[in-house]
């Protein structure tokens, strides 16, 4: 019984050493039998076409037409006002008669002042005579020189009150100048302060004229735009019921305090050469460029890695084939990306399926767009 153990498993050895020896030849016939390799299947693949991106972003404001220069006309003394002769949206010239005061009582002081100024000429006229008699008798040992001094004094205070005679007419003369009111450049009448028939103190505006000369957009702007918008900005301003009606503009002034209700500082912008149908008063918006620099704009998905930095796969159109690129970023968020350098115009980046290609791998592509 003992022999017949032995004896099988002897033979179950020698089996398993022939089966050892027969697996190399099993194996070399496999691999010398002449089958290809499976080849990379050619992977679909979304796309698209890279576009240049202008930089920063474009900010809209909405303000109003005014005048680069407005002044309010006043009389430079008080009276009753007679006549007003232009009203508001005239337009008026250089010189031009505004307003009348009531011109008689300028008048009375005129002729008091005439009064006055001809007593004191009569005056000098007799300290003359007296000055010049006492120096001829002092000359001849006749008078004294306490009544030569005299006679002297009298002659310069004659001479003080017809010099303030005179100062005293030459202003009744310019008050009554100052009755009739005229404008001193041309413009247009925005503003009336006074009606005919008011007694009006001195400096009082009776009419507020815009210049003629140049016009300028007015916006109110926000603290934080404030902030980011460049100096010496180029505005774009049109008007709001016409958008095609527009021009440009540089900022030129600046209020240096904000608003203390609305926290906003007053922008006036000049405009070159703005259009007739940008009248005084119109509603206008104004555009303006902020921020950044340009580049090239791709959805977020296109965007991977390689050697730590970013980068994206780059579709040859003429092979069908991938290569993968590192790109600088500009800005990003979660829906796109902004590139600054690395893509050129018109390039085709995979923007789907970029986990699963290699480079030089053929794909398909299913969509190019911009």
């Amino acid at each position: 019984m003992g022999e017949c153990v032995n004896h099988n498993r002897a033979e179950r050895a020698h089996r398993r050493w022939a089966l050892l020896a027969v697996a190399p030849s099993i194996l070399l016939a496999a691999c010398g039998s002449g089958e290809e390799p499976v080849a990379d299947p050619v992977r679909p693949v979304r796309v698209v076409t890279v576009a240049k991106h202008e930089g920063g972003e474009t900010l809209s404001l909405t303000g109003q037409i005014q005048a680069q220069d407005e002044v309010s006309l006043a009389f430079r003394i008080d009276g009753r006002m007679i006549e007003r002769l232009v009203n508001v949206g005239d337009q008026v010239e250089a010189g031009q008669p505004i307003a009348r005061l009531d011109p008689e009582p300028s008048r009375n002081a005129l002729r008091m002042a005439q009064a006055n100024l001809s007593a004191a000429m009569g005056q000098q006229t007799l300290a003359r005579n007296d000055y010049e008699r006492q120096e001829t008798l002092l000359g001849q040992g006749w008078t004294t020189r306490a009544r030569y001094d005299t006679a002297a004094q009298a002659l310069k205070a004659a001479a003080a009150q017809v010099d303030s005679a005179q100062a005293q007419f030459d202003t009744a003369q310019d008050n009554l100048g100052y009755t009739e009111l005229v404008a001193d450049g041309a413009g247009t009448v925005t503003a009336r302060g006074a009606e005919p028939g008011e007694v009006v103190a001195a400096g009082r505006m009776i009419v507020h004229l815009a210049r003629r000369d140049g016009r300028d957009a007015v916006f109110d702007v926000p603290a934080p735009v404030f902030r980011i918008a460049p100096a010496n900005s180029v505005v774009t301003v049109s008007l709001a019921s016409d958008p095609a009606v527009q021009t440009i503009g540089r900022v030129r002034e600046v209020a240096p305090q904000a608003d203390p209700v609305t926290r906003t500082f007053t922008v006036r912008v000049g405009l070159q050469d703005p259009p007739d149908a940008m009248r005084l008063g119109s509603t206008v918006n104004g555009s303006i460029q902020v921020g950044g620099v340009g580049g090239f704009e791709i959805p977020a998905t296109a965007l991977t890695q390689a050697n730590r930095q970013p980068a994206v796969w780059v579709v040859d159109p003429a092979t069908g084939t991938v290569a993968l690129r590192n790109i600088d970023l500009e800005r990003y968020d979660l829906a796109r990306v902004i590139v600054a350098r690395g893509l050129e115009a018109d390039e085709v980046v995979v923007t789907a399926g970029v986990q699963a290609l290699r480079p030089g791998q053929k794909v398909r592509m299913l969509g190019a767009g911009p």
